[in-house]
């Protein structure tokens, strides 16, 4: 049974079920008060930026070009975050940002009175210090204990607060409710002294909102309490959660092989196309497959780069895979084509949405050109 009749590699968006997830999060904002931005470094297919402006209240940037992609194609409020600014970028960043967050106290010295003649709403990051992350997950951890994210107590500096508009930290990673309390009391206790005044608060990303063990409740009443507590607007800037379960990345088995295991070699890459499966490392699930020897036949799921590690993982099968055959990744939205790459000439997946009817629109394709004009 094939997924899609395009060619493959492809992701593909599925506009129902990025509804379903939009409509969870219009619900929170609705219930607390709560503006959820678009976190643009997990999902920048700007295609879909006109279905996600009717649910979100903006988009939230790592830089220059995502504060520019966001305010150009998005609209709504454009907040931006950097752990350094550049000059040059820093003042194109004021014609696109509306919040800006800084931080250190040395870029805030360095910038702050730029954004603030811009009319920029200023805040800094801070670190709380509370680290949620299992230890697989250490790189993706602000809180470690030499994390250049954020500022700690220990270098808080308050005489310098002259002009700060908000505070803005992001400590979690796919996790629910019960971290971010945890998260929201080592804050106050560190800084929750420094609040009177303040306009907003910015609770950064990581929340699972949309996943289906989460605890909405409690993310309400937390927004809620701090909302309440410190009369300040309060951010959430979730991006996996806006397109969890929402996206696939549909390939076709090349060859398959045996070397003490069943091998099949895949259209598409780990190390190009999905880059956290080996990053992470993560385990994509796959359509219709298992855990090994769960089913009837086991294979090595692997791209066709020169990297001998480019494998995907372990997965079982009803019947035995052939050559032609499709192999559907899911869960391929986030942290998948802002992070694809040409290593070895691969080709790029063409992007594609799944039309609430059930039909494939390719709204982009790559070719040679694209792999060209990132070289010299």
């Amino acid at each position: 049974m094939r997924f899609t009749d395009l060619p493959t590699p492809c992701f593909i968006i599925d506009e129902n079920r990025l509804v379903q997830n939009l409509a969870v999060l219009r619900d929170v904002a609705r219930r607390s008060g709560a503006k959820i931005l678009l976190a643009q470094k997990a999902f920048s297919m700007f295609s879909t930026y006109p279905l996600l402006r009717e649910y979100l209240a903006g988009t939230t940037a790592s830089g220059l070009f995502e504060a520019r992609l966001g305010h150009e194609e998005f609209g709504g409020e454009t907040h931006v975050y950097s752990p350094a600014y550049t000059p040059d970028e820093f003042h194109e960043i004021l014609n696109y940002a509306d919040h800006i967050v800084f931080n250190s106290f040395t870029q805030w010295k360095k910038y702050g009175n730029l954004a603030r003649v811009a009319g920029k709403s200023c805040g800094l990051r801070l670190n709380p210090e509370c680290s949620t992350q299992p230890d697989d997950h250490a790189i993706y951890d602000p809180c470690g204990p030499t994390s250049r994210l954020g500022i700690t107590e220990a270098n808080f500096q308050p005489d310098l607060l002259d002009g700060i508009e908000g505070f803005h930290f992001h400590t979690l990673c796919e996790q629910n409710a019960d971290d971010l309390v945890r998260t929201v009391a080592a804050f106050e206790m560190r800084f929750g002294r420094y609040m009177e005044g303040m306009k907003w608060l910015n609770l950064g990303g990581g929340h699972h909102i949309t996943r289906a063990d989460y605890d909405v409740d409690a993310l309400v009443n937390c927004i809620i309490y701090l909302r309440d507590k410190y009369k300040v607007q309060i951010y959430l800037e979730p991006g996996e959660a806006v397109v969890l379960n929402a996206g696939y990345l549909v390939s076709t088995v090349l060859e398959t092989m045996k070397n003490r295991k069943d091998i099949a070699i895949l259209d598409t890459s780990a190390a190009c196309h999905m880059p956290d499966v080996l990053e992470m490392p993560y385990r994509p699930p796959v359509m219709r497959a298992g855990e090994p020897g769960c089913k009837a036949f086991d294979y090595l799921l692997t791209g066709r780069t020169c990297l001998a590690g480019d494998v995907i993982g372990e997965y079982s099968f009803d019947v035995p895979l052939m050559a032609g055959e499709q192999v559907v990744f899911e869960d391929m939205a986030l942290y998948t084509m802002v992070k694809t790459n040409t290593f070895n000439g691969m080709p790029l997946p063409l992007i594609a949405v799944r039309r609430a009817d059930g039909t494939d629109e390719v709204v982009r394709m790559f070719s040679y050109e694209d792999f060209k004009n990132r070289l010299s």
